[in-house]
């Protein structure tokens, strides 16, 4: 979230801590604010002319005056208020703030007012189009007095960082009777900017890659465009965001993706809710394909289940471009393919070849050293032939 405009806040703070310098006001101008500090006796002076001015205070009742004010110095937070980015949720559980539990149990006195960390259901604020497809999962949650909490950061990547956010609404927050939340697990991808990212082979994937708008497209052309560079940095999400609303309206074993605004992507959380003995509830998110070594029979099943993910993928003219064991989640016996912002487009990118083989030669190697027999090469052959 954008941060408010910086202020020149050391020299408010140096104005507002002046205590005990002398003040250089006229004295008709300070006079009234120091004489009140006074307490002066109803009848006093009983007989004076009620035309005449009343008397200033001298000096010294002046300096007896400011001492007795309650000496408070202005901090910077005084000035500044709480900050509005809603990242400073830090992972918690069993794990130890490892990143793969998180504590969904965030404490909020008024449910139906944003907190620290929270902020109002997005889903109607943006366009129709910016939107999952349909049919919606019931599981998703739409209302618009459903509170978006961030509970802890879930990866860390080249390009974008990814959060896990609950959306709820309890059911009472409208008639102001207590009962169950409506809620629902997300994931929030938010791509860095350009001069942030640490992902340099960019050239590679977005070689045949067209935007809308013309205008657009030059922009991006020309590496000395702000505009261009800010079409450039919403690229890799939007090119996520239709790759998943694509892929999940064909079949394709990968997060439903909730909506897009701007750099941020909402999807699916793929994952588990485990409750302890204390009665807190966890959220464990699914492990990477790397860190699994399943059976036989579940070798085999997902062996299946990624093949025809990636035979989905061909079938639409795509390529992930980046698909390894790092990049499937091993959701008990399922499997869900993520990370896609570099998908690669088989007829208009002339190193889709390249790109295709390697993925199937990445994930065939772990395979293969897992104990089946997997061949690269029978497998880039027949995801061409689906592709064209």
């Amino acid at each position: 979230m954008p941060r408010f405009p910086e202020a020149p806040k050391s020299a408010l703070i140096r104005a507002a801590n002046r205590a005990g310098k002398p003040d250089v006001r006229s004295a008709p101008e300070r006079a009234p604010k120091a004489w009140a500090l006074e307490e002066r006796p109803a009848e006093a002076e009983p007989w004076a002319d009620p035309s005449a001015p009343e008397p200033q205070p001298t000096a010294a009742e002046r300096r007896a005056a400011r001492a007795a004010r309650p000496a408070r110095r202005v901090s910077r937070a005084d000035l500044e208020g709480p900050h509005p980015s809603t990242l400073g949720a830090e992972p918690t559980g069993a794990d130890g703030g490892r990143g793969d539990a998180y504590d969904v149990n965030p404490a909020q006195p008024d449910p139906t007012q944003p907190g620290p960390g929270q902020r109002w259901s997005t889903w109607r604020s943006v366009a129709k189009g910016q939107r999952g497809p349909d049919p919606q999962p019931e599981w998703l949650v739409t209302r618009d007095a459903a509170l978006d909490t961030e509970l802890g950061i879930l990866k860390t990547g080249k390009e974008a960082d990814a959060f896990l956010v609950e959306r709820a609404v309890p059911l009472g927050a409208e008639t102001g009777e207590p009962g169950e939340a409506e809620r629902c697990l997300l994931v929030a991808k938010r791509y860095r900017s350009l001069e942030h990212g640490q992902f340099h082979r960019g050239t590679e994937y977005t070689e045949g890659r067209q935007v809308r708008r013309t205008r657009d497209q030059r922009a991006m052309e020309d590496r000395k465009s702000a505009w261009g560079r800010a079409v450039s940095a919403t690229q890799w999400a939007d090119a996520e965001f239709v790759a998943l609303r694509d892929l999940w309206s064909a079949g394709a074993p990968v997060p439903y993706p909730v909506q897009i605004d701007g750099t941020e992507l909402l999807m699916e959380f793929v994952g588990t809710e485990v409750t302890d003995d204390a009665g807190r509830t966890q959220a464990v998110a699914a492990p990477r394909l790397t860190r699994e070594r399943p059976s036989d029979d579940l070798l085999e099943s997902y062996w299946d289940q990624l093949t025809r993910g990636m035979t989905v993928l061909a079938r639409l003219g795509l390529a992930h471009g980046d698909l390894s064991p790092y990049n499937i989640l091993a959701d008990g016996e399922r499997l869900v393919i993520i990370d896609l912002p570099q998908v690669v487009d088989l007829a208009s990118n002339p190193f889709a070849s390249d790109v295709l083989l390697r993925d199937c030669r990445t994930v065939c190697t772990w395979f293969t050293a897992r104990g089946l027999d997997a061949d690269a090469d029978a497998l880039f052959a027949d995801l061409l032939a689906q592709a064209f």
